[in-house]
Order: C-alpha cells, then structure tokens, then sequence
C-alpha cells in the first residue's frame, strides 16, 4: 500500500532545500517500494512551484516515482470534515495555532493509505492521531 507524501517534502527536493533537500529525497527513496502518491491538494500546492505548468509539475512527480491522479473520495471529505471539526473546536478555544486547511485535506487523504511522509508531524499526528506517519 502506497505512502502520501506531504507538499513540503517535495518542495524541500523541487528547491534543491541545502538543509532538506537530501533527506527528504532519502525518506522517499526508502517508501518507494510500497509505493508513493499525493493527495489531489498537494498537486495544487506544488503548481506555483512550476508556474503553473502543469506539464513540468507532472514530470517532477513521474521522475520521482509518485502517483499524482490518485482521487480524492467521499470517504476522504468525511475523514476532512471530522478532523476540521475538531480543530475549529480547538482553535475557538485557543487550544491550537492556525493551520491550513490544506494540511486537514492531506491528512484526510493519507488515512487511506500506508501513512504520510511528512516533515510536519505535528501538524498532522494531533487531528489523525492513527495515521502512521515517517519523517525524514
């Protein structure tokens, strides 16, 4: 079963990252046997990277040996809607700092598969406290 791989890993790799660049390319190189995709979000988050080529984005993902048409599901907008739930509870309550919703997105997605490779746990482990996550 394939692992998600989270946006900031392959910006770290995509901007050639001096303090990231090799290890998030090393936590990759060692999923890749299971299998390696992203959530339909990531892709989005990744095309200011390329200028909005999508060609050039799509390129990146195929010579990294990651799966980008993976759909996001019924099941995945469920998983999102709890876990955005359960932060606005906590961010009302100023219990939690501000996160994109587009990391609640990812995780949502992540939970139907391996895990998420992420150099963010934390902003992941709090809403998906069983998504198996790995960093690099």
């Amino acid at each position: 079963m394939p692992w998600v791989v989270d946006t900031r890993l392959l910006l770290d790799i995509g901007l050639d990252d001096p303090q990231f660049a090799k290890k998030s390319k090393s936590l990759l190189d060692g999923k890749r046997a299971d299998g390696l995709l992203v959530c339909p979000v990531t892709f989005v988050e990744l095309a200011p990277a390329f200028a909005g080529q999508t060609n050039a984005l799509e390129e990146f993902l195929f010579n990294l040996g990651i799966d980008y048409r993976e759909e996001w599901t019924w099941q995945d907008s469920r998983n999102a809607g709890v876990a955005w739930a359960a932060y606005a509870r906590l961010r009302r309550a100023k219990q939690t700092a501000g996160r994109p919703v587009a990391d609640v997105l990812i995780g949502a997605f992540a939970t139907r598969f391996q895990g998420l490779l992420t150099r963010n746990p934390g902003d992941f482990a709090r809403f998906f406290p069983n998504l198996a996550i790995a960093e690099p």
